[in-house]
Parts: structure tokens; C-alpha cells; sequence
């Protein structure tokens, strides 16, 4: 292993900011972004080298591989940790516009949804990954709360309760249960994790998910967050009787008065369910 490469391991290891899931995908980025300084022309760099220069050659880098800006801000955003857990703050421009990156998109245009394939989904083979699959499905989980999911604490009967631990933010959240096809996954899942969850015994949260990410990407199943994109999108035409804008619907300027007070309630309540509280946070889903 490279200096770089091993340094910025042990960054992460003594630094632990965040869920498991945001370290994880912190050191991951991490160790592409020495690779990708690696590969510039940089060699023999160590976690305290970094300068100016370097940040401006990912930059550019990631501009010419035509990346989205949602992409390039969340880069910058782990070099500006690793600039700030070295001491070196200043390294990073504290605007993304010095760098000629601009606002993201996040009133969505085009539908994100994604069904989940049943043809790719038998391709699955660990039971309790296809299961987190599935409650991704039917309640519009994040991945880390369909990992860390123990049914027998969720099921609450009328709705599922999910722990401050699972969620992104600590929010804890109750999601109502509301039809046949939630209720089968749940009881499903009671019998296959039993007092436990969806994260066998003998393994940790973290191991769970790199076996998740493996067979998602062996059964060909990718971008496993627009499961939560089609989930607000039903929500949506079950409380409000007409499809979201993004998919086709009316938009909020050609509501009525008495629409879009219902529009409002709708996202309010999705967004709650959804774990944001907020309905600005709707767009990305719904579109406006």
C-alpha cells in the first residue's frame, strides 16, 4: 500500500466523525482521491502534503470526467475533512464557486424511482440482504436503516418504530403500515432475524454492508436509493389522488388554491416518514 494511501487510513481509523455508513464512504473517497493524486503525478505524498495545487488537480480531473456537481461537492467535502483533521483548512476554498462548480439540481426534473427487479433480486443469495432489500422497498428505508432493522423491536403493529441509532441524524422516526405487501415483508422478516435484526450475529454493521454492496453489484442491482424515490412518489398520489409533477402531474402553479394546500400536506407528511421534516427536501423525490 502507498504512503498516502495508508495514512489516510489511519486518519479515518482515529478520527470517527459521523454514522458508519459516512465514515465508510469517507474512506473510501479517501483512498480514491490518493489513488486519483497518485495517478496526476504526485508520488510519494503523505497525509501532511497536501497543498493548494493538489486540490485544484482533482478538481480538474473530475470536471474533464464530466461528474455531476452533487459529485464534485461531496469530493470537496472530504478533502476539506482531511485539510481541517491535518491542520490545513485553508488548503480548500471555502466557496465551490472559486473552483467553477455551481449549484446543484435539486428540483427534480426526471423521475429517480427504481422498482425493485424480482428476476435480480433472486439473483441475492444472503436471505438477510434481500431482505433489507425489500424493507427498502416497502417503507422507503435508507440502506443503513434496512441493515441495522430488528423486526421484532419495529413492528408496533399499526406501524414500524425506528431507533435513533439506525437513522441518519439520530432521528428516530414511526412509519404507518399500510398495506398487505408491507405486512407480509414485515412478518417475513420477524421470522427470519427472530429477537435479533438484519445484521447476523457474528458480524458488524460495517461487514454487513460491504456484503451488501457485493451482492447488489453482482445481481446487477444499482442506485438503491430511488427504491426511496418511488416510495415518496406513491405516497404522494395515494395522499393527494394525482400523480407527483416529476411524474407528469400537475405542477404547483397549475393547482388550485384547495390543491395545493393538500399538495402541502402531502409533502409534509412524506417528508416526516421519510425522516427530513422538512418539505423543501421533497423536490428531490417530487419535483415542484
Amino acid at each position: 500500500m502507498r504512503q498516502l494511501n495508508f495514512e489516510l487510513k489511519k486518519l479515518c481509523q482515529n478520527n470517527r466523525d459521523g454514522s458508519y455508513a459516512t465514515q465508510s464512504n469517507r474512506h473510501d473517497a479517501l483512498q480514491k482521491l490518493a489513488s486519483d493524486l497518485h495517478g496526476l503525478g504526485y508520488r510519494g505524498m503523505n497525509v501532511r502534503s497536501l497543498k493548494q495545487k493538489h486540490v485544484s488537480a482533482l478538481v480538474d480531473q473530475y470536471k474533464n470526467e464530466e461528474l455531476t456537481v452533487g459529485t464534485l461537492k461531496n469530493r470537496l467535502a472530504v478533502i476539506r475533512w482531511w485539510a481541517t483533521k491535518i491542520g490545513r483548512p485553508q488548503v480548500v476554498a471555502k466557496d465551490n464557486a472559486h473552483y467553477g462548480i455551481g449549484k446543484r439540481q435539486l428540483v427534480a426534473t426526471v423521475s429517480k424511482a427504481q422498482t425493485l427487479d424480482r428476476e435480480k433480486l433472486s439473483c441475492i443469495t444472503n436471505p438477510y440482504i434481500k431482505m433489507s432489500l425489500e424493507l427498502q422497498a416497502a417503507f422507503g428505508l435508507r440502506r443503513e436503516e434496512a441493515i441495522k432493522f430488528s423486526p421484532l423491536y419495529a413492528d408496533q403493529g399499526s406501524h414500524i418504530h425506528l431507533k435513533s441509532t439506525w437513522c441518519k441524524g439520530g432521528k428516530e422516526r414511526t412509519v404507518f403500515i399500510r398495506n398487505e405487501v408491507q405486512r407480509n415483508v414485515l412478518d417475513r422478516a420477524r421470522l427470519l432475524a427472530g429477537r435479533g435484526s438484519l445484521i447476523p450475529s457474528h458480524l458488524k454493521y460495517v461487514q454487513q454492508m460491504r456484503i451488501y454492496e457485493k451482492q447488489t453489484l453482482k445481481a446487477g442491482l444499482s442506485n438503491m436509493h430511488g427504491l426511496r424515490h418511488a416510495y415518496a412518489q406513491v405516497r404522494y398520489q395515494e395522499l393527494t389522488g394525482w400523480h407527483a409533477p416529476v411524474c407528469g402531474g400537475a405542477t404547483k402553479k397549475q393547482l388550485t388554491p384547495e390543491q395545493k394546500k393538500n399538495d402541502l400536506k402531502a409533502r409534509l407528511v412524506i417528508s416526516k416518514e421519510m425522516g427530513h421534516e422538512r418539505e423543501q427536501i421533497t423536490v428531490s423525490y417530487l419535483g415542484r
